[in-house]
């Protein structure tokens, strides 16, 4: 992780006014240290780390600080508003719900609710068939360990075994964090849940010329050295559908073996689509990338528009197995969450922003293609599809991954008006709102190609 301390005291720099960015003062602006330290001496420190900006407002693909200075958003915030920031159709429904006096019901019905439902398993297409709806995206993860549980409880299996992918994410509490394979991020647990078990990732620098189907078949050796079979041992695989981090898509014949060998031992497939879905890979979700048809996806982050909203999307003979009462959320499908889903996949249809996504993610990644031409040295992968791109930095003497320059670039972003995804680690993530226009994509590409420049250049 990088060491690199980004400072919250303002810093002159260059005044910019363009369509899309705005920085008329001193960055971050007066008043935010301040206010920054006021709330690390109430919340917890692990709400920390962003970048020092104090978000005031935020519409379609530009945020707006407590000064009113502009920023091209290059973040989402965290990849949730594939629509746009504040979107008009979602706030309309979220207003036209509030006028109706009933903000929660717990699980009873109510009409809103039904209708996405429906309209969310029209939108995910077969072979989906029911929904479980919750609030956040670790919820969903958990949900879906539950079901991949209970159905190999169901087909009699001897052992409960989950097989993840080594250094894949699927949330932060117990079940989730068991799946990720982050030891010192799941040191808390106390123990290690002997039924999950994890097979390397193919990241495309390490394969030593394997190929994806080799590395498969690799990882599953090891476990069946361990004495596990897949027949009787394994219930479920789950895969985020590209390693958020650095947006590292697995080669598609590595799925296809996953999905071959879930068929024929039965097997759940899952793909935890948190950051994947709803139009941001140029598809509706990510695992359409592979050509393979999952049992299970656990989805949120975009679905909500920025609500609170997230759920499992699966078969009925799957999503049926809990008895009723057996999975339930307090918050889930509440008459506001719905209404804000509903708005988001109309969003989606009526401006094809999923076709969008697709088109602006080859120019985008086009011109980081370029940006990576002109610093050989220090940049070693654009890596991502549709709208999901990651730049990845290498030290120029030893090759090795370059941490403090990709926080350095990061920080040099904001002065300049684009808010990007500061990782700490060797990569910055770019994921725009799918209505960002080609022109403030290519403005935003243009700042990069600057920052990068001005840190190399110090």
């Amino acid at each position: 992780m990088s060491k690199y301390l980004i400072s919250t005291d303002p810093k002159a720099v260059k005044k910019i006014k363009t369509k899309h960015r705005k920085i008329l003062t001193k960055i971050p602006a007066p008043g935010t240290s301040k206010a920054i330290k006021d709330l690390h001496n109430i919340e917890s420190r692990s709400m920390h780390g962003q970048l020092p900006l104090i978000w005031s407002k935020a519409k379609n693909f530009n945020i707006y600080d407590i000064a009113g200075n502009k920023w091209i958003d290059f973040t989402s915030t965290i990849f949730v508003a594939n629509v746009g920031h504040s979107n008009q159709k979602v706030t309309n429904a979220i207003e036209e719900t509030l006028s109706n006096p009933l903000y929660s019901c717990y699980s009873y019905a109510n009409s809103t609710r039904i209708n996405y439902i429906k309209r969310l398993l029209k939108f995910a297409g077969k072979p989906f068939e029911k929904v479980f709806l919750m609030s956040a995206g670790t919820e969903a993860t958990e949900a879906s360990l539950k079901l991949m549980r209970m159905y190999g409880q169901k087909k009699q299996k001897r052992r409960l075994g989950i097989i993840c992918i080594e250094n894949n994410w699927h949330g932060r509490t117990l079940g989730a964090q068991m799946m990720s394979s982050n030891i010192s991020q799941s040191s808390w647990i106390g123990f290690k849940d002997e039924n999950i078990h994890y097979i390397p990732f193919p990241y495309p620098w390490a394969n030593n010329d394997k190929n994806g189907s080799e590395i498969f078949k690799e990882g599953l050796s090891n476990l069946a050295k361990k004495g596990l079979d897949l027949k009787k041992d394994i219930c479920g695989f789950m895969l985020e559908t590209f390693q958020g981090w650095g947006a590292v898509f697995y080669p598609r014949h590595f799925v296809k073996q996953i999905e071959k060998i879930c068929r024929n031992n039965e097997i759940l497939l899952t793909f935890d689509e948190m950051q994947a879905g709803f139009g941001r890979t140029g598809y509706k979700f990510g695992y359409q990338h592979y050509d393979v048809t999952p049992d299970l996806i656990c989805v949120g982050k975009g679905m909500g528009g920025g609500v609170p909203l997230s759920g499992v999307i699966g078969k009925a003979e799957i999503m049926d197995l809990p008895e009723i009462g057996n999975m339930s959320s307090t918050h889930s499908a509440n008459p506001l969450v719905c209404a804000a889903g509903n708005a988001v996949l109309e969003e989606l249809e009526n401006k094809d922003l999923i076709n969008k996504s697709r088109f602006l993610g080859q120019i985008f990644k086009n011109e980081l293609e370029k940006i990576k031409l002109l610093f050989p040295q220090h940049i070693s992968w654009i890596l991502g599809e549709g709208m999901i791109m990651a730049m990845l930095f290498k030290d120029a003497k030893t090759g090795n991954p370059d941490c403090e320059t990709a926080s350095k670039v990061a920080e040099k972003c904001m002065q300049k008006g684009l808010l990007v995804v500061h990782t700490g680690r060797e990569s910055i993530k770019f994921g725009p709102p799918l209505t960002i226009t080609e022109e403030a994509l290519l403005e935003g590409t243009d700042t990069l190609k600057e920052a990068i420049t001005e840190v190399i250049q110090i």
